[in-house]
């Protein structure tokens, strides 16, 4: 008899980028790859901080997994919270060069796309959940114009026509050790981070899909 096949929930954090050691985003997500919610099998993938390269990775690990659910996770330097994005635009416009030296400028994600996508995450139901269990959450209505909103965007526009697979992307703060490099940054320990992202997973399982409009996630 083959094996009965499990759903998969895609987690994807970041490679350390802008002269850090680590990336708490990566850090958060491979501690639960492998773990079991909801019924789900979580599968984590690493992606770099590059333009163009980082939906290059996350579009063959849509094809290869097929998940249930996405969460892309991404350091945000200077937030204090977990950081639930509403919507990703189509700009790419950085401030700094990303790890392959590339500066876009004004720049669109996608030629000819949307001016912009919303999350499909019920980010009100996960921001409840999350202080409920005493963790930090706010809802965000930037994700920049990095590679973070880059992958937020181009994420989006794969699952365009996927109804039923939610997506979006969750901020994360500094961990304490890189915190301890920038005076006065608010910090997350990683384990409070991995908590964050359990409750988050969960609850975007487990809230029916049509009330997600109502309950304002993304609108």
């Amino acid at each position: 008899m083959p094996p009965v096949r499990v759903a998969t929930v895609l987690l994807t954090g970041f490679e350390p980028f802008g002269g850090e050691a680590g990336n708490p985003s990566w850090d958060a997500v491979r501690a639960l790859d492998g773990a079991r919610i909801a019924g789900h099998r979580v599968v984590a993938r690493c992606l770099p901080v590059e333009f163009g390269t980082s939906l290059k990775v996350l579009r063959a690990a849509l094809r290869e997994l097929k998940p249930a659910l996405v969460i892309c996770v991404g350091q945000a330097g200077g937030r204090a919270q977990l950081s639930l994005e509403r919507i990703g635009i189509n700009v790419d416009d950085a401030r700094i060069a990303d790890n392959a030296g590339a500066r876009p400028i004004d720049t669109a994600v996608v030629e000819g796309g949307p001016d912009a996508y919303f999350s499909t995450l019920p980010i009100k139901a996960m921001r409840q959940a999350l202080n409920a269990a005493g963790i930090p959450a706010e809802i965000s209505q930037t994700a920049g114009t990095y590679v973070c909103n880059h992958v937020l965007y181009g994420l989006m526009h794969a699952l365009r026509r996927q109804t039923r697979v939610r997506g979006g992307f969750v901020h994360v703060p500094y961990s304490p050790a890189q915190a301890s490099g920038h005076p006065g940054a608010p910090s997350l320990p990683v384990e409070t981070l991995v908590a964050g992202l359990r409750i988050a997973v969960r609850c975007a399982l487990t809230t029916p899909h049509d009330i997600r409009v109502a309950a304002g996630a993304t609108h």
